[in-house]
Parts: structure tokens; C-alpha cells; sequence
């Protein structure tokens, strides 16, 4: 499973219009539901599973990324929405610093193998500087695609 392919490109913002933690859950949720990643009828419990997730704790991880990230037991396939901030927004990271790249990771059911695997590859990308600064300059959605492909596919 490679991250590049959890991705639809029509899930992807490169100029989020968020400036606070649940409105930017709000709107990558959006993106996987006008993207055709999740059905329309979802979206409401997708985003309470994720609003869920982050009362135990923020997944802003620090470095400017945030991953939040939900089990929904209605999805059928796991799903993945990508976006980037310009600005900056308090999503309360673990650094205290401002967020900047946001990926949200939703999969089906209750197993843990999966989700894991995918949250781990997400992190393992995203740890690297390079990448980020990469990614925060693309200018398009079909940029932001490309990049984590030929990384992922470097890194094998």
C-alpha cells in the first residue's frame, strides 16, 4: 500500500481556507467526500470519528504537520485527504508551532494493521524537511501527487 495511492488528486488543497482546527477538519473531510473518496452520507460520521480522535489528543505532531486521522466502521476502503496551509493554524501541536501540511487518513472497521501501516508511512514521509518544503511549494494538487510518489517510490 503506498500512500500515492490512497490519494485522489481531487483531494487535495493546496491553499486551505481553514484558519482553525475543526473548520480545517471540516474541509478535508469535504475534499473526501466532493472527491468521491467517501460517500455524502458519511461525511457526518466521519467527522465525528476524527472530532472524536482529537479529544484524545491532538495529532498535530509537530514540524508543521498535522495527521489526524479516524476508524469508521461505514467506509469500505480506506481514504486519504491532503492540505496545505499557507498561513499557518493553531491545530495545537505537540511543538506549540503552526500547521502548515494536513493529512487526513480514514479507514474502514475496527483493525488497527492497516491504519497503523498507513499513519507509520505518512510520518516516515513527512519526517523528512526536504519533502515538506517541497510539498508547502507545489502549486498544484498534480504537484503534491507527483512529489509523494517519486519520494515513496525512491524510498521503496
Amino acid at each position: 500500500m503506498n500512500i500515492y495511492e490512497m490519494l485522489n488528486k481531487d483531494a487535495i488543497s493546496i491553499d486551505l481556507e481553514a484558519d482553525a482546527k475543526e473548520s480545517v477538519l471540516q474541509e478535508l473531510v469535504g475534499l473526501l467526500v466532493s472527491s468521491g473518496s467517501v460517500r455524502k452520507e458519511d461525511k457526518a460520521d466521519i467527522l465525528k470519528k476524527v472530532r472524536e480522535r482529537e479529544t484524545l489528543g491532538s495529532t498535530g505532531i509537530g514540524k508543521g504537520i498535522a495527521i489526524p486521522h479516524a476508524k469508521c466502521a461505514k467506509l469500505k476502503k480506506m481514504g486519504a485527504a491532503f492540505g496545505i496551509s499557507t498561513a499557518g493554524l493553531n491545530f495545537k501541536s505537540l511543538d506549540g508551532e503552526p500547521t502548515h501540511i494536513f493529512f487526513l487518513l480514514v479507514t474502514p472497521g475496527e483493525t488497527p494493521g492497516p491504519h497503523l501501516k498507513a499513519l507509520a508511512k505518512i510520518s516516515r514521509l513527512l519526517d523528512d524537511k526536504f519533502i515538506r518544503d517541497k510539498l508547502r511549494a507545489a502549486s498544484s494538487a498534480k504537484e503534491v501527487l507527483r512529489i509523494i510518489k517519486e519520494e515513496e517510490l525512491k524510498k521503496g
